[in-house]
């Protein structure tokens, strides 16, 4: 089983059945996702009406690993800014990254912004 970081907006479009949602569903087994992005997923569908319990628990349900962002990502993050920033990712695009430079696995998103980036880290887009 091999282990990738998922991206807050694969996530959204797995629960959205976006384009891309099928490759998402194939990196599912063995997954795991910062505490950064669980927090970001679940903001965006409070704004969209979705009950945040409800939210949490499927999440929970998908993703037995979500990792608590700790002071060594934050460092990777920070670290990052300079070179993402320029392409308009935010801090939870980054610490995102900084999970998988930290675990060694790629990260995937549906952010086509990400393809420009070298930081370090295989990057795979879903569309």
């Amino acid at each position: 089983m091999k282990k990738t970081v998922i991206d807050s907006s694969a996530i959204l479009a797995l629960l959205n059945k976006e384009k891309g949602a099928e490759l998402v569903e194939k990196k599912l087994e063995g997954a795991i996702i910062s505490s950064v992005n669980f927090s970001e997923v679940l903001v965006v569908g409070a704004r969209n009406g979705v009950d945040y319990e409800e939210l949490s628990q499927l999440l929970k349900n998908i993703f037995s690993n979500i990792i608590s962002f700790d002071q060594k990502q934050a460092r990777i993050a920070a670290s990052l800014d300079k070179i993402t920033s320029k392409h308009g990712l935010s801090f939870g695009d980054r610490a995102c990254l900084a999970l998988a430079k930290q675990e060694n696995c790629p990260a995937l998103t549906a952010d086509k912004a990400w393809k420009k980036l070298d930081v370090g880290v295989v990057i795979e887009v879903v569309r």
